[in-house]
């Protein structure tokens, strides 16, 4: 039988998740995981649940985790329509208590407390508990549209400026309400400069967000890390332009909200918003090579990812030191590689939480890391609660 290991709090600062509960979370029924504040290692095959363990610890910051799921999707199968995700954590220094789920019959919006007390924003969560991770679904990062790049970046932005995702959810929803009357031929003019308005002031507050990210990422990123290539990095939008280039935020914002009103017939014609942030981009350099980032190798393109989560750790660590999920990250590294980002993550003041199904690609952790195995849906090794329920049950 597994034994409980218990951490004293006081004896690491780091941020890090000390306990996790999960109640009828994707695959467990139930389970309880008591942990230190070095690096987590998840090994076991494929489909046993190492990545359910990542997107429940993403549930303890902002936004709809690493899967971008919707709330119902998370529940388990078979079991109850609830979830929960329970944490102890340090943070700043602190202990922190967070709980967040989902009762089952209610919206598409997830509860989340604090300390016991029901939290008023997201954005208070993700300034205690940021989270940075990377997954194989990003490995296309930089051959995909630029979706999945707006994705990134502001997910990165957020790290640093937790209110940033509120921001961009006002502007879309303005964007749509505004579409939606075009499209419907009601053009009140008042109720449109109205919704043009709030594009304005939220589109400019989300751009200057993305070019305040980028001045602090953009030199660190372009450093490189050891076998991790330095990248290149700019921003490709027409308000983004106007804001680097020195223009104040308001005189963007008047010209902005103009262009809207301008545009409104061929807005309504294209059936879509054709000018603002939502049409942003990142546009990535191999500074090695001098080469788009698009037209590397695979390898480097992952190697220049993992860079660029690396510099943005730097970056949000600054501030309360980000956790990190790194999914499958090690599958696809050389020897020197692995190695070297074992060092990284080692001393980074935040807990990492990699998965794998190769136990020994993570041999040089050994010492610097819990391991635990994963198989079934249930976990084995130190920190797991001895008497956790039947997982396949």
């Amino acid at each position: 039988m597994e034994r409980t290991v218990r951490v004293p709090l006081e004896a690491d600062a780091r941020t890090a998740v000390r306990r996790l509960t999960l109640t009828g979370f994707r695959c467990y029924a139930r389970l309880r995981l008591d942990l230190g504040a070095e690096p987590v290692v998840l090994t076991g095959p494929n489909g046993a649940g190492k990545t359910n363990l990542l997107e429940a610890v993403s549930f303890l910051t902002p936004g709809r985790g690493l899967r971008r799921a919707r709330l119902a999707e998370v529940a388990r199968q078979g079991g109850a329509a609830s979830w929960a995700v329970a944490a102890e954590a340090t943070s700043g220094g602190e202990r922190v208590r967070v709980g967040t789920g989902w009762s089952g019959d209610g919206p598409d919006k997830r509860v989340v407390r604090m300390d016991g007390q029901p939290l008023k924003t997201m954005a208070d969560l993700g300034r205690v508990l940021p989270v940075l991770w990377l997954t194989p679904a990003m490995d296309r990062l930089f051959v995909e549209g630029a979706g999945q790049r707006r994705r990134f970046m502001d997910r990165m932005v957020n790290a640093l400026d937790p209110g940033h995702a509120e921001r961009a959810a006002a502007y879309e929803r303005a964007m749509r309400q505004r579409l939606a009357l075009l499209k419907e031929g009601r053009r009140d003019a008042a109720w449109l400069a109205a919704l043009e308005a709030v594009m304005a002031a939220q589109g400019v507050a989300v751009a200057a967000a993305r070019c305040d990210w980028l001045a602090r990422l953009a030199p660190l990123a372009a450093e490189g890390h050891g076998p991790f290539p330095g990248c290149g990095l700019a921003l490709a939008g027409e308000i983004e332009a106007e804001l680097a280039e020195g223009a104040s935020a308001l005189a963007v914002e008047d010209r902005f909200r103009d262009r809207l009103a301008a545009n409104r017939g061929l807005d309504a014609a294209a059936g879509a918003t054709t000018e603002g942030p939502h049409r942003g981009d990142l546009a990535a350099v191999h500074l090695g090579k001098d080469m788009p980032a698009h037209l590397a190798s695979t390898g480097e393109q992952k190697a220049l990812l993992i860079g660029l989560v690396l510099a943005q750790a730097k970056v949000v660590t600054r501030g309360v030191p980000p956790l990190l999920l790194l999914d499958e990250v090690a599958a696809h590294l050389d020897a020197p590689r692995r190695a070297a980002l074992f060092d990284v993550l080692a001393a980074h003041p935040g807990q990492s939480w990699l998965t794998g199904t190769d136990a020994h690609l993570f041999a040089a952790l050994a010492g610097r890391a819990r391991f635990l195995t994963v198989a079934d849906a249930a976990v084995c090794g130190e920190g797991v609660l001895p008497n956790q329920e039947d997982q396949s049950s």
